[in-house]
C-alpha cells in the first residue's frame, strides 16, 4: 500500500522510502520508515495532506506513490457506522 492509497482519516505507519533523494526530502519534515503519519484529506487530481508530529504536509500525488505504508487504523465514521449518538 502508498500514501495515495489512504483515505481521509486514516492512519499509517511508513514502511519504506526507497528513492534517497525523496527520503532526505521527507527527513526535513521528521518523516522517515517507521514513524506514524495520518491523512487530513485527499484533494482531487492534487496532492495527499498528511498530519505528522502537530504539523500538516502536503506531498504530492506521485511522490505519494513511491512512499510505503501500512494501515494502522482507519477513519472514525468507517470504523463506527452511526455507533454514536445511539441508545
Amino acid at each position: 500500500m502508498c500514501l495515495s492509497d489512504l483515505r481521509r482519516g486514516d492512519s499509517a505507519t511508513v514502511t519504506g522510502i526507497p528513492d534517497e533523494n525523496l527520503r532526505m526530502q521527507l527527513l526535513r519534515f521528521g518523516i522517515t520508515s517507521g514513524c506514524h503519519v495520518s491523512c487530513h484529506a485527499r484533494l482531487p487530481f492534487g496532492p495527499v495532506v498528511l498530519r505528522y508530529g502537530g504539523q500538516e504536509i502536503a506531498v504530492g500525488r506521485e511522490v505519494a506513490r513511491s512512499v510505503s505504508v501500512e494501515c494502522t487504523g482507519e477513519a472514525f465514521g468507517r470504523r463506527w457506522r452511526g455507533g454514536r449518538g445511539r441508545g
